[in-house]
């Protein structure tokens, strides 16, 4: 069996890795289809997202779909030869956190492919896979595998509006267009957002946050007066969605807000500290929330892609075969190109 194998900045390597024997509980899920994510990203050209730095070599991976090829005992949700989107993410279920209903923040929680732990834990780019049963969320066989990897993602995106609370008449403010800003897009419209306008620096994403469902666009590169507007009166958006990591655009949030309002940080920042204009947060009497990952809303993101509540195929601008990861990565680096990339294994 192959895995996509990070051994530093730029170089990933396709390696035989072992295929461990099944414990109970447990299923082996045949990969199908796997999307790189931002921090996938970040990892591969940065050997970092955030304060995790990659100390050992790493498969990488996360967003993904496939079919169970094996069970072992004590199975019960899974059969063999089932479709399943899988949710990256292993709690513990025994800690303060889980056992209080955020499985989201375990202390403890196992998530495929990330260096926030020592060893790592070893990501789903590979031909096969051994995740727990209820990690495996059996879909309609008819299914395509390039839709269902867009759970992980969307579920982030679903994440965040919930942190935000009712969006219901609001205006909303999302700042960054890559793959998880136009998710939230797609999601703060369907939990009822009047008007909901997304920013970058480029017009390609631009255009297909537009085609998604974002009202109205902005390149605040290119046009610097709109944001300017937006701030004057303190503030005119009911919910800011900071998806970028950019220190400046949480700025851009903070002082668009209006009084009474709340800004949600979702994009991983740069290491080490970041300024935020509290006075302005304290006078405003802003909140400020942050969202990490997901937790039930994987199966609300895994109901609503295969009901047909949602359509997120243009956000699926490319795949590559298994063979050519190295060149996929290239190209979802790209975002005048691409938004997201897909592997197929």
């Amino acid at each position: 069996m192959r895995g996509c194998v990070l051994h530093g900045q730029k170089d990933l390597r396709l390696e035989t890795l072992d295929e461990p024997a099944l414990k109970p509980g447990e299923v082996r899920v045949r990969i199908a289809a796997g999307g790189i994510c931002g921090s996938d990203l970040h990892y591969f050209f940065e050997g970092r997202v955030g304060d995790f730095n990659v100390r050992e070599p790493m498969v990488l991976g996360h967003e993904i779909s496939g079919d169970v090829v094996e069970v072992g005992p004590d199975v019960t949700r899974t059969r063999i030869g089932d479709r399943v989107a899988v949710n990256p993410g292993k709690p513990c279920r025994t800690c303060p956190h889980c056992l209080g209903g955020r499985e989201n923040l375990c202390a403890n929680m196992i998530f495929f492919g990330s260096a926030a732990r020592f060893p790592h834990v070893q990501g789903a780019f590979r031909e096969t896979l051994v995740v727990r049963d209820f990690q495996c969320f059996p879909v309609p066989a008819d299914t395509p595998h390039t839709n269902l990897v867009f759970a992980e993602p969307f579920a982030v995106a679903l994440h965040a509006v919930a942190q935000a609370g009712s969006l219901l008449g609001r205006r909303v403010l999302i700042t960054g267009a890559g793959p998880i800003g136009c998710l939230i897009a797609v999601a703060a419209r369907r939990a009822g957002a009047e008007h909901v306008t997304i920013t970058d620096l480029s017009d390609k994403p631009l255009e297909i946050a537009a085609r998604i469902g974002a009202h109205e666009t902005v390149n605040v590169l290119a046009d610097s007066e709109t944001p300017s507007r937006w701030q004057a009166d303190r503030g005119c958006f009911d919910v800011c969605f900071e998806a970028s990591g950019s220190a400046k655009a949480v700025e851009t949030c903070v002082l668009s807000t209006r009084p009474g309002g709340a800004v949600v940080q979702v994009g991983m920042l740069a290491p080490g500290l970041t300024p935020i204009p509290l006075n302005r947060l304290l006078a405003k009497e802003v909140t400020f929330k942050t969202s990490f990952r997901f937790h039930e809303e994987f199966a609300w993101a895994v109901s609503a892609l295969t009901t047909g509540g949602v359509d997120l195929s243009p956000l699926a601008t490319a795949q590559f075969p298994f063979e050519a990861a190295a060149d996929a990565f290239a190209a979802a680096h790209d975002r005048n190109s691409n938004m997201k990339v897909q592997i197929v294994f």
